[in-house]
C-alpha cells in the first residue's frame, strides 16, 4: 500500500481568487469615482491621485528592499491604498502633503506591522486621520477646482462638506442654500474629491457585490444606521438624507468598512462592525468637534475588530465557550 497521509495546517482548500485579482476589482470599482473626481474637480484631482499612488507603491517597494523582503507591490494593495487616500482628500491639499500621507499609510500603518493582512487598521483611513489632525488644508476641505462653487452657493458650501452648514443654519435656510438632492448625488458640492459623486460610488459598490468581493450587508447597515439615527435626532427625514449624502459616508462604507484585514471575518461580526461604525459616526457628527466622523469611526472600529471577531465567533457544536 503506497498511500501516504500528509498532515498540514489549514487552510486545506484554497480559493482560486488571488489578492491581486481582488485588488484589481477594487481599482476597477474605484474608476467611476476617479473619473467623476477629475470631471468635477479638475485635473489637479488626477495629479493628487497619481502622487498618492506613486508614493504608496514606491514606499512599499523601497521598504521591501531595505528589509530584504520579497517584493509585494504586484498584489496591487498599495495602489488601492494610494487611490483611496487621494479620493478622501480635498483639492486644497498640497502635493507634498499627499506624498507624506501616502508614505505614512504604507510604511507606518502597513509595512511595519508585517504587510497586507497584518495591519491593525485601514492604511488609507489612518493616514487621512493623521492628515486631518496635522494639516489645516485637509481639515478645511476647500473645494478648489469645482466650477459649481463659483455660483451663488459659493460662500455657504465652500467648507469641508455641507455637514458644516447643518449645525449653523436652520433647516429652512439649509435647504435653501445647499445643493439639491440630485446635485448631491452627482457630487456637485464641497468636500473630498472622491466622496461626492454618490452615483459613481454606488456603481463601484454594485460591481464589488456582483464580483463577490464585498457583502452588501456591510455598507447597507453602515449607511442605514447613520440615516436612522440622524432621522431620530433631527426629526427630519430629508435632513437625515443630507447627512448620509454629505461627507465620506458612502466611500467609507463601501470601500473601507469592507476591508478584509481590518474588519471581522464572520457575517455577524461584520454587521456589528458596520452598525458600530454608524453609531460612532453619528455621535461624532452631532456631539463632537468635527462635522465629519466617518474616518474616526472606522479607525476606532478597526481597533475593536479583534474583540468583535472573538465575541461573534461561532462555537463548534459541543465546544467550550470562548474565554473572556
Amino acid at each position: 500500500m503506497n498511500e501516504q497521509l500528509i498532515i498540514t495546517t489549514s487552510p486545506h482548500f484554497k480559493h482560486p481568487t488571488t489578492t491581486q485579482r481582488i485588488m484589481l476589482d477594487v481599482l476597477i470599482a474605484l474608476s467611476p469615482a476617479v473619473i467623476a473626481s477629475v470631471i468635477i474637480h479638475g485635473w489637479y484631482a488626477l495629479v493628487m491621485i497619481a502622487v498618492t499612488t506613486l508614493f504608496a507603491v514606491g514606499s512599499e517597494f523601497i521598504f521591501n528592499i531595505c528589509v530584504k523582503k520579497t517584493q509585494t507591490i504586484s498584489d496591487l494593495s498599495s495602489a488601492v491604498t494610494g487611490v483611496l487616500l487621494a479620493l478622501n482628500l480635498p483639492t486644497s491639499t498640497e502635493i507634498w502633503q499627499c506624498a507624506v500621507g501616502a508614505i505614512f499609510a504604507i510604511v507606518v500603518v502597513k509595512c511595519l506591522f508585517g504587510g497586507i493582512g497584518k495591519n491593525f487598521a485601514n492604511p488609507a483611513i489612518t493616514a487621512r486621520v493623521l492628515m486631518l489632525l496635522a494639516f489645516a488644508e485637509v481639515a478645511g476641505g476647500q473645494l478648489g477646482g469645482n466650477p459649481f462653487v463659483e455660483g451663488s452657493h459659493a460662500d455657504l458650501i465652500a467648507g469641508a462638506t455641507p455637514l458644516v452648514n447643518i449645525d449653523k443654519l436652520s433647516p429652512e435656510m439649509f435647504f435653501k442654500v445647499t445643493p439639491s438632492i440630485p446635485e448631491m448625488l452627482l457630487g456637485l458640492r464641497a468636500g473630498a474629491i472622491g466622496e461626492g459623486c454618490i452615483v459613481a460610488l454606488v456603481l463601484g459598490g454594485i460591481y464589488l457585490i456582483v464580483r463577490r468581493v464585498i457583502k452588501w450587508e456591510v455598507p447597507v447597515a453602515f449607511i442605514g444606521t447613520v440615516y436612522l439615527l440622524s432621522w431620530l435626532i433631527t426629526g427630519n427625514a430629508l435632513l437625515a438624507l443630507y447627512y448620509i449624502l454629505s461627507g465620506g459616508l458612502f466611500i467609507g462604507a463601501i470601500f473601507m468598512a469592507t476591508d478584509y484585514s481590518t474588519t471581522p471575518l464572520n457575517r455577524l461580526g461584520k454587521l456589528v462592525f458596520a452598525i458600530g461604525a454608524g453609531l460612532l459616526t453619528v455621535l461624532i457628527r452631532f456631539f463632537g468637534n468635527y462635522p465629519e466622523g466617518v474616518s474616526f469611526a472606522i479607525l476606532i472600529m478597526n481597533i475593536l475588530s479583534p474583540y468583535i471577531e472573538k465575541l461573534c465567533a461561532k462555537r463548534p457544536f459541543g465546544g467550550a465557550k470562548n474565554e473572556k
